[in-house]
């Protein structure tokens, strides 16, 4: 079970979260603000909404959302970054970002209301302890460029 209520208390707390998910591994969701401080290197948006990617990208062309939205596996993009957002959480100008289609992990994201950065933190103390599973630690998880006109470039499939 997945205590969105404590989740939601400290995200909005302290601006990020500890979590522990079903196969034991940790990670932390936080305030995409934070990342200008704390240089969150390959930190991935997630996102709960296909609109959502205006916020994170350059506009897109058609295609390049109609593989995000038709994906039917966890899968990790990388594109160009909207110049508005932190530079912590952007490398070589190119942002990460993630759609999450799981139920419970996207009405989390959904009552965040906000893109949030996740990124893997092994040994850190987590403060939530859930038995589901974060959908991009499953091992048929892709990752794919996406350019703004259409471009696409499988980096693990």
């Amino acid at each position: 079970m997945l205590d969105q209520a404590n989740i939601l208390s400290l995200f909005k707390e302290k601006g990020k979260v500890f979590i522990k998910e079903g196969s034991g591994k940790i990670f932390s969701l936080r305030r995409a603000s934070l990342a200008e401080q704390e240089q969150v290197e390959r930190g991935i948006y997630l996102l709960f909404d296909l609109f959502q990617i205006r916020t994170v990208c350059v506009p897109f062309a058609e295609v390049s959302l109609d593989i995000v939205e038709f994906a039917s596996k966890p899968t990790i993009y990388q594109s160009p970054a909207n110049p508005l957002l932190p530079k912590g959480a952007v490398v070589n100008g190119l942002v990460y970002f993630s759609l999450i289609r799981e139920p419970n992990w996207n009405k989390l994201l959904f009552q965040i209301a906000q893109p949030v950065l996740f990124r893997e933190e092994p040994g850190v103390e987590a403060a939530v302890q859930t038995s589901l599973l974060f959908p991009l630690f499953h091992l048929g998880t892709k990752e794919l460029f996406l350019g703004p006109e259409g471009e696409v470039k499988i980096k693990k499939g």
